[in-house]
């Protein structure tokens, strides 16, 4: 399998490269630099590997929730290079590519991830791990941070930007099942092509033309009615 996975999701750039079971990657925490880096990231992957796009045989890319140019700058990667090679591609979820990087780097296999939405809101999601994977058991959402849904035991790891802003509510409501936090935990490349291969053996695939965010704050750009 050769499969590229692209992520701008957050703060954090990357693009990781998984050849036949091997991943190799190019990540960088550069705020608001995504748009000049993604693409540079992606052809020194390909040109180390000694491959061409029309040789993948698959794309993922963190589809959302999290910046809202930043994943359309991630979707666009994938729409282009998947229309121009008729590439299938496996959406990730972002939160969930969290989840994985701060089980391996705590050990948790319950995390807590939450991404700061801004408007004094977080992306939230709750994630067990089975198998080595982390599976969703609390929905992703945006809302308030006194009003995030918790799980009601167990012991568990906060990962994300959420806990950096909002750290001290999200742990009064959680009241006392949050005993480890990584607030600086960002999605990456890599964790978004180790959750995609076995989604594309699966089948799991979309076309490039239904590869497109998910905000979940639906009314970002809304404009108000005229009453």
């Amino acid at each position: 399998m050769k499969l590229l996975a692209v992520d701008t999701a957050t703060e954090a750039c990357s693009a990781a490269l998984l050849v036949d079971g091997e991943i190799t990657q190019q990540y960088e925490v550069a705020p608001q630099m995504h748009s000049h880096m993604i693409l540079e990231m992606i052809d020194e992957l390909m040109a180390k590997a000694y491959l061409k796009p029309a040789q993948l045989d698959c794309l993922a890319f963190g589809r959302g929730p999290g910046s809202f140019m930043g994943i359309r700058i991630a979707a666009g990667v994938v729409q282009g290079i998947g229309f121009a090679h008729q590439l299938p591609v496996v959406p990730v979820s972002v939160l969930q590519a969290m989840a994985l990087n701060a089980h391996r780097e705590t050990g948790a296999s319950h995390i807590l991830s939450a991404i700061d939405a801004r408007m004094k809101e977080v992306y939230w999601a709750g994630f067990e791990i089975r198998n080595g994977s982390p599976v969703m058991v609390l929905e992703e959402s945006v809302c308030k941070p006194e009003e995030v849904a918790v799980p009601e035991q167990g012991e568990w790891a906060g990962a994300g930007t959420g806990w950096d802003s909002y750290g001290d509510v999200l742990q009064a409501k959680c009241e006392g099942l949050v005993s480890q936090v990584l607030p600086q935990c960002f999605p990456s490349a890599q964790a978004i092509a180790e959750l995609a291969a076995p989604e594309f053996e699966a089948g799991n695939t979309v076309d490039a033309a239904a590869a497109v965010p998910v905000y979940i704050r639906d009314n970002v750009a809304a404009k108000p009615k005229a009453e």
